[in-house]
């Protein structure tokens, strides 16, 4: 049964159309997956869908009587919670008739109303079947599992950072227990356990929901089925992502040959029409035009290019590149201590540990971005280093990438800028666009193509798959396979890393593994 009704939407933005007669059935309890290549518009579409933007032309239509969740981007709460008290917020509706069962005990005990026993009786079988007395352990529950019980439930909320409040806004989500949860990246700033503990969770739930994630392991995790959102329309496939994206292959696969066979004909067709148009055999020849003209012709199909990446390589004659010796690292206090290792030419290393241990911290500190609290670092005196942030922040967002990278590249000319710009899949509109309106996947892209424009022997990059689409982290992970220095880089996503690091360095174990 249909529970999300998409019928002929439109939606088109200044420079690019979006969706062009899209539709789409949810049914209940499916777990549907929103994909699709970087400025699609899935995260657009999601809003959509939880009404805070309104399509063109079309219809969006829920199933009456449903409760929907979606991640809050600004948290509500009152001075002096903590993320307990931001937690129970999931269950206000039961702590309203809490509250309601005690003003009629308390009437009661005025008019002694057999009538008020019977509802209150039925209010309290409303909290036994909503496991109201367990509201204590599935919070705990919850926040174990995101990493927040590390944390302390009791921290004020005003004193976290933007991604504890991120998990914080998913773990509420998750206890609301409503029957369609919409999320957008929910793995942004969970560790491998954690998202390997949320997997397991939506899993066993009987609510529908709808999910975004540039984690294509998660993805094939949770999903039963996919939306994919590409050139203007939504197909759904069913089935996981691995799935989904092989029926979209053979499907892509047979509309090449039904088109190659089509044009075949039409070439055919024309130019017969061409040679015979004035001669004898003008009647045959104003037969095939008619055929021609009859003729329902296939789109071409897509010729759409994923960003390519080529990091120019600095020549190095030191074996030993990076070397670290009882080092301590972090801010007013040590987050990580005692960090021994060795980096070698040519080698590729991930480092592993869970969320807010201190990873982005650690490599920024390598590069001499941060000071060490204590011990030693040591670079070889030709080690050049090439460093990508995961922040998407920019000293002058309103800035274009062209304009960007003209100012941190003034020798190069407006058409090379352009030029490499195109190469790393970012098209002429976007370009030109300022960077603060570009998806995050495009501005991953932006930030990727500036390295490409600087000789190094060391990468190192932190998470720079984040908001990236799959192509794009394929055609990334190809390319760190084929540079000849070292790469040192974070990243929670195994299918990333597997066959491309030599070694994980683990912070939490402070050894290689």
């Amino acid at each position: 049964m249909s529970i999300l009704e998409i019928d002929d939407l439109k939606y088109e933005l200044p420079d690019k159309m979006l969706y062009e007669n899209g539709s789409l059935r949810l049914n209940k309890g499916e777990h549907l997956g929103l994909t699709g290549k970087n400025g699609a518009g899935k995260s657009t579409l999601l809003k959509m869908i939880q009404g805070d933007i309104m399509p063109d032309e079309g219809r969006i239509v829920w199933q009456n009587n449903l409760s929907i969740s979606y991640l809050e981007q600004q948290l509500t709460y009152s001075e002096g919670d903590t993320m307990f008290d931001y937690l129970k917020q999931a269950f206000s509706h039961l702590y309203q008739i809490s509250d309601e069962i005690q003003e009629m005990y308390e009437e009661y005990a005025i008019t002694y109303d057999d009538e008020l026993l019977e509802t209150i009786g039925k209010k309290q079988e409303k909290l036994e079947a909503s496991d109201f007395y367990s509201i204590e352990t599935q919070i705990e529950q919850v926040a174990n599992g995101l990493g927040l019980t590390a944390i302390g439930l009791d921290k004020e909320v005003a004193k976290l950072s933007g991604g504890q409040r991120s998990k914080v806004s998913l773990a509420k989500l998750l206890l609301e227990k409503a029957d369609v949860f919409l999320l957008d990246e929910p793995t942004n700033y969970l560790d491998v356990s954690h998202i390997d503990w949320l997997s397991d969770y939506l899993n066993q739930l009987d609510s529908t929901y709808i999910v975004i994630s540039h984690d294509r392991d998660f993805l094939n995790k949770v999903t039963t089925c996919i939306c994919d959102i590409d050139y203007h329309t939504l197909t759904k496939y069913n089935g996981n992502l691995e799935a989904a994206m092989k029926q979209k292959q053979a499907k892509a696969e047979q509309h090449q040959r039904d088109y190659d066979k089509q044009q075949k004909e039409i070439d055919k067709l024309e130019a017969y029409v061409r040679k015979y148009k004035a001669g004898s055999r003008s009647n045959m020849a104003k037969s095939r035009e008619k055929q021609l003209n009859k003729i329902d012709r296939l789109a071409a199909p897509p010729s759409g290019k994923p960003g390519k990446f080529e990091f120019p390589y600095e020549m190095s004659h030191s074996h030993l590149v990076l070397e670290t010796n009882d080092l301590s690292v972090g801010y007013e206090f040590p987050l990580l201590e005692d960090i021994n290792f060795r980096l070698h030419k040519g080698e590729k290393i991930a480092i592993k540990g869970f969320n807010g241990i201190g990873k982005s911290t650690l490599l920024k500190t390598l590069i001499g971005e941060i000071d060490k609290l204590s011990g030693t670092i040591e670079i070889s005196n030709d080690v050049k280093i090439n460093y990508f942030s995961q922040d998407l922040n920019w000293e002058h967002p309103n800035q274009s990438a062209i304009d960007w990278l003209q100012v941190v590249h003034p020798k190069l000319s407006n058409k090379e800028v352009r030029r490499v710009l195109s190469k790393s899949g970012i098209n002429d509109d976007n370009m030109s666009k300022p960077l603060s309106q570009l998806s995050g996947g495009e501005q991953c892209k932006v930030k990727l193509c500036h390295l490409t424009l600087i000789k190094s022997n060391l990468l190192v990059l932190d998470e720079p798959t984040n908001h990236l689409d799959q192509q794009s982290k394929d055609s990334l992970k190809e390319t760190l396979n084929q540079f000849e220095g070292t790469v040192l880089l974070v990243s929670h996503e195994m299918d990333f890393l597997e066959d491309l690091v030599d070694q994980v360095y683990d912070v939490a174990l402070g050894k290689m593994m």
